[in-house]
C-alpha cells in the first residue's frame, strides 16, 4: 500500500542529536520569554513523575495488553520497546520504523518505539491511522474500521530511516468536571477499560479521575463527627455528582447508598491502576471549600457561609445555596491536608497534579482582590500540606462563564500560588479563548483545550455542552489555534486538550483535535477531511469525499462567535406563548400583528429572543441536504459499516430537524432506533445494571431520566429553569416523551385558535409539567439494541420530507453531481 502525505517530518536515527537541538531552539517558541516557566515547579514535577513512573516492563505489558483488545489477531506483529527522551530529541515523542527481522517469517512487521506506554499507544494508533488507513471511535459513534488493515505478513512498510513523532507541548488533558455526570455516570470496568484504552491511543496522558471521591469525604468527614446520615444532604445523585462536587447543588437525586460509594471506591482504583500502568497522570481532586452542612453545627465557630442559588425553583433550600468554608478559617486548610492524606492512603500513591474550582458557576462573596487572593493562596496550602509537590489544574470556565472575573479578580486568583503550581485550562479556547484577552493568563501556564491555566495554560477545546446530540465544530479552528497559541509571543502554553461536557458524538472533530497533540504545523483541514472519509469507511468513495467537504465547510465551520447548543424545538420545547413564536417575514407589511396580542414586528422580534433559546443554525440547510444526497446514493458499497451508518442517521437527523413536527418525531425515532448509538434504552438500563436491590434502581433510573429532561423540584405550574438541558435525540425519549409533550402543547394551540381566546400558558405548564414528573418516575423498558436498515429508512424519510421535483428526476437517475449542486 502506497504511504499517505505525512504532516510529520522523518528523520533518520543518526541525526537525533542534531534534530534535540533544532527542536529546543526552533520548536519551542513558546520557552522564549519564559525560562521561568521552564525551570519552574511545574517542569520539576514533571521530572519528578518521570522517575515514579512504573518500570518500563509494565509500560511495554500495558500497551501489549491494548494491542490484544484491539487487533487479536496481530499481537504478532507489533513489537514494543521503552526509550529515553535522549533518544527522542529531548522530549517525548514515539519512532515507528521497520522492524529488524521484518524479513525472518513469525517474526515482528513493526517496532514501535516510545517515552512512556501512552507514546506506544499513541505510536501504534498513528501508524494505523495514516499507513493502513484505519479509524478508531467510540463503539456509539461507529467503533473500529478495521476492514482497511492488511493481514498478519503484509503490513504496510515505512520508509526506512523511521517516523519520528515529537509532542510540541508535554501534557495532553482529557474531560470537564461534568462529563463523570453526562457521560460516565452508570460506567461499569467493561466500559472504562475502552475508554482509557480510546484515551491512550488519542494521546492522552492527563485525564481527569473522579471515580470514588465521595467514599474519600465519607471518611475524611469521619473524622470531624459527621455522621453517614450527616452526609445524605450533602452529596447529590448517581447522575448529578459533578454538580454537587462543584458546590452547584446538594441532595438533589440522593441520597447516595453505601454501596455505591464503596463500588465506585474499588472501580476509582481499577481506573487508577490502569493509567498509572501506561504512563498516565491521572488528575484526582482536592478541596474547594464546598462542606456539608452538619460542618456548620460542629464548628459554630467556624466561618462557614451560604452561596446563592444556582437554577433551583424558588432557591429551594432542600437543593440550593450550598455550603462554604472561608479560606481564612484555619479549618480549610486543616480539612483540604486531611483529603489528601486520606486518598494517599487509598491509592497508594501521588499523582501530583489536583483539579479543584472552587467558584465554578458559584459567584465569590466579596470582589476585593485581597480576598479572592487569600482564597486561591489557601486551596493550594490545602494541597501542598498533604502533597508538598502539588500542582492546582484549575478549569478555566469561570473566566468565560461569570462576569464578576474582570482582571483585578482573575490575577489575584491566578498569581495566589506560586508560578508554575498552578495550570489552567483555556477551557473554551476554540470558540472564545482567554489567553489572547487575559494576556497568556498573566504568566501563568495554560493548556490550551479548546480552557487555561494560571502560570501554565492549556489550551482547550470544549466543544459540547451537556452531551447534546447536534452535529457541530470548528475545525480549522482546531487546526490552527493550538498551533497559533504556542508559537505566540511570551507562550505559557504548555499542553492541548479535550473538555467537552459529554462524549460519544462528532467523532470527526476529537480525531483531529487528538492530533493536534502531535502537530507542529497548522493541518490542511481539506487534505485531512478527505483521508479522513476514507480512513472512516475503510476504502476511498470519491462522492462520500465530496459530501464530507460540504460538511467541513458547513456543520464544522461554525465562525459567527456562537457556541452550540442543540435548541431544536423537537427536544427543547419553548415554554412561551406561541404568539411571540411567529417569524415576522410571514406578514406581507410591516404592521401591527394580531395573535392573541397585538406586537409590533420590533416587540415581536424583541419577545421572541428573549423568551426562549432559538436554534443555532450557522449553517445553509440546502447544503446538508445536498451532503445527505452524496451519502445516500454513495452509500451501497460501505452500508454494512457501522461508522457510515452512524454518520448517515446523524446527517439524516440533522437535515429533517425542522420539518414537519408530530410526523416527523415518529420518524425520527424510527431512524435513530438504527443505531446502538441513538438509544435511550443503554443509557436507562446502565444506571439499573450498578443497583443492588429494587429500591436502589427505581432511584438510578429516576437520576438517568431526570437528567435528561428536568432538573430540580417545581410547582404544579412553574418548570425548572434546567429542562432540556441535557436533551438527547434519542430513539425512545422521542416517541415517549417529546412527542406526548408537544401534543399537549398543540392542543392547546388549536383549541384557543379555534376559540379565538389567548393561550392558555398556565395550563399547558400544568399537564407538560405533571407529563414529565409522571414519566421520570415510570419504569417503562426501552430496547437497548438497534434494529432497521440505516440506509432504506434514510432514503425513505429523504422522499418523504426532502424531495422537490426538480431533484427527483436527476437523483432517480443517479446523477448525485448534478443533485448536489441544485
Amino acid at each position: 500500500m502506497a504511504s499517505p502525505p505525512r504532516p510529520l517530518p522523518r528523520v533518520r536515527p543518526l541525526f537525533v542529536l542534531f534534530l534535540s537541538l533544532l527542536f529546543l531552539v526552533f520548536l519551542l517558541p513558546w520557552a522564549v520569554g519564559s525560562s521561568l516557566l521552564e525551570s519552574s515547579h511545574l517542569y520539576r514535577v514533571l521530572d519528578i513523575q518521570e522517575r515514579e513512573r512504573l518500570p518500563p516492563a509494565v509500560q511495554v505489558a500495558a500497551a501489549r495488553g491494548l494491542l490484544a483488545r484491539l487487533l487479536p489477531f496481530h499481537v504478532s506483529s507489533f513489537e514494543f520497546k521503552i526509550v529515553s527522551k535522549e533518544t527522542c530529541g529531548g522530549v517525548a515523542c514515539f519512532i515507528i520504523s521497520n522492524h529488524p527481522s521484518l524479513s525472518t517469517k513469525g517474526f515482528p512487521e513493526i517496532l514501535i518505539q516510545g517515552t512512556t506506554g501512552v507514546e506506544l499507544s499513541a505510536g501504534l494508533h498513528w501508524y494505523l491511522k495514516h499507513w493502513c488507513l484505519t479509524h478508531v471511535s467510540w463503539e456509539k459513534t461507529g467503533g473500529l474500521q478495521l476492514s482497511s488493515l492488511p493481514k498478519v505478513g503484509s503490513l504496510p512498510h515505512v520508509p526506512s530511516a523511521g517516523i519520528l513523532v515529537q509532542r510540541p507541548v508535554p501534557l495532553s488533558y482529557y474531560q470537564n468536571a461534568v462529563t463523570s455526570s453526562y457521560s460516565h455516570a452508570w460506567w461499569s470496568w467493561e466500559r472504562w477499560e475502552k475508554e482509557i484504552d480510546w484515551m491512550v491511543l488519542q494521546g492522552v496522558n492527563l485525564p481527569l479521575a473522579f471515580n470514588g471521591q465521595e467514599a474519600i469525604w465519607q471518611k475524611v468527614f469521619e473524622r470531624y463527627n459527621i455522621s453517614h446520615r450527616d452526609l445524605d444532604d450533602f452529596f447529590g445523585g448517581p447522575a448529578f455528582l459533578s454538580w454537587s462536587r462543584m458546590g452547584n447543588l446538594h441532595g438533589w437525586g440522593g441520597p447516595l447508598p453505601q454501596s455505591w460509594l464503596d463500588d465506585q471506591l474499588v472501580l476509582q482504583k481499577k481506573i487508577l491502576a490502569r493509567m498509572y500502568s501506561f504512563g498516565m497522570t491521572p488528575v484526582l481532586p482536592a478541596f474547594s471549600g464546598n462542606v456539608p452542612s452538619a460542618l456548620k453545627s460542629k464548628f459554630p465557630l467556624a466561618k462557614i457561609t451560604h452561596l446563592g442559588n444556582w437554577f433551583t425553583v424558588h432557591s429551594d433550600p432542600r437543593w440550593c445555596c450550598t455550603y462554604l468554608l472561608d479560606a481564612t478559617d484555619p479549618l480549610f486548610i486543616e480539612i483540604g491536608k486531611a483529603f489528601m492524606e486520606q486518598q494517599l492512603q487509598e491509592y497508594g500513591r501521588r499523582s501530583h497534579i489536583y483539579n479543584c474550582d472552587t467558584f465554578d458557576e458559584n459567584t465569590p462573596p466579596v470582589d476585593d482582590p485581597n480576598y479572592i487572593s487569600s482564597l486561591g493562596s489557601a486551596v493550594y496550602k490545602g494541597m501542598q500540606s498533604g502533597d508538598d509537590d502539588a500542582i492546582w489544574l484549575m478549569q478555566g470556565w469561570l473566566f468565560s462563564y461569570d462576569p464578576f472575573w474582570k482582571p483585578p479578580q482573575m490575577k489575584a486568583l491566578l498569581h495566589s500560588v506560586p508560578i508554575g503550581r498552578m495550570v489552567v485550562l483555556d477551557l473554551f479556547a476554540e470558540v472564545k479563548p482567554i489567553w489572547i484577552t487575559s494576556k497568556q493568563f498573566y504568566g501563568v501556564p495554560y493548556i490550551w483545550k479548546v480552557l487555561c491555566f494560571s502560570k501554565c495554560w492549556f489550551s482547550c477545546m470544549l466543544h459540547n455542552f451537556a452531551g447534546n446530540i447536534e452535529m457541530y465544530g470548528i475545525l480549522d479552528a482546531i487546526a490552527l489555534g493550538p498551533i497559533e497559541a504556542r508559537t505566540s509571543k511570551n507562550s505559557t502554553m504548555v499542553g492541548v486538550g479535550m473538555s467537552m461536557e459529554g462524549i460519544e458524538q462528532n467523532p470527526v472533530v476529537y480525531d483531529l483535535m487528538s492530533e493536534m497533540s502531535f502537530h507542529h504545523k497548522p493541518v490542511d483541514v481539506k487534505i485531512w477531511v478527505d483521508l479522513y472519509a476514507t480512513r472512516r469507511y475503510g476504502r476511498s468513495v470519491p462522492a462520500l469525499q465530496d459530501a464530507w467537504q460540504i460538511l467541513y465547510h458547513t456543520l464544522y465551520n461554525c465562525t459567527d462567535g456562537a457556541y452550540d447548543k442543540n435548541r431544536d424545538v423537537i427536544v427543547a420545547f419553548p415554554d412561551v406563548d406561541p404568539s411571540v413564536i411567529l417569524i415576522p417575514d410571514i406578514f406581507e407589511e410591516r404592521k401591527h400583528v394580531h395573535f392573541s396580542r397585538q406586537l409590533s414586528e420590533r416587540e415581536l422580534l424583541m419577545e421572541t429572543a428573549n423568551s426562549y433559546d432559538q436554534p443555532h443554525l450557522w449553517y445553509s440547510t440546502a447544503d446538508i441536504i445536498r451532503a445527505l444526497v452524496l451519502f445516500l446514493e454513495n452509500g451501497y458499497d460501505v452500508s454494512d459499516s457501522q461508522t457510515f451508518r452512524y454518520d448517515l442517521v446523524d446527517l439524516t437527523r440533522q437535515a429533517l430537524a425542522n420539518q414537519h413536527f408530530l410526523d416527523l418525531v415518529k420518524d425520527l425515532d424510527l431512524l435513530l432506533s438504527c443505531h446502538d448509538g441513538f438509544l435511550l434504552g443503554p443509557w436507562l438500563e446502565s444506571a439499573k445494571h450498578l443497583a443492588r436491590d429494587p429500591e436502589q434502581e427505581q432511584q438510578f433510573e429516576w437520576n438517568a431520566r431526570t437528567q435528561v429532561t428536568m432538573w430540580f423540584d417545581n410547582t404544579e405550574t412553574e418548570a425548572s429553569f434546567l429542562r432540556d438541558y441535557g436533551n438527547k435525540y434519542w430513539s425512545g425519549l422521542l416517541l415517549d416523551y417529546y412527542k406526548p409533550r408537544a401534543c399537549i402543547y398543540f392542543k392547546y394551540m388549536i383549541d384557543s385558535l379555534v376559540k379565538g381566546e389567548s393561550f392558555p400558558l398556565e395550563d399547558w405548564r400544568r399537564d407538560w409539567i405533571g407529563l414529565t414528573n409522571k414519566w421520570q418516575s415510570s419504569r417503562n423498558l426501552f430496547t437497548v439494541k438497534a434494529s432497521g436498515d440505516a440506509l432504506n429508512i434514510s432514503r425513505w424519510l429523504y422522499d418523504k420530507y426532502l424531495f422537490t421535483d426538480n431533484l427527483q428526476s436527476l437523483y432517480m437517475g443517479s446523477n448525485y453531481h448534478e443533485a448536489a449542486n441544485l
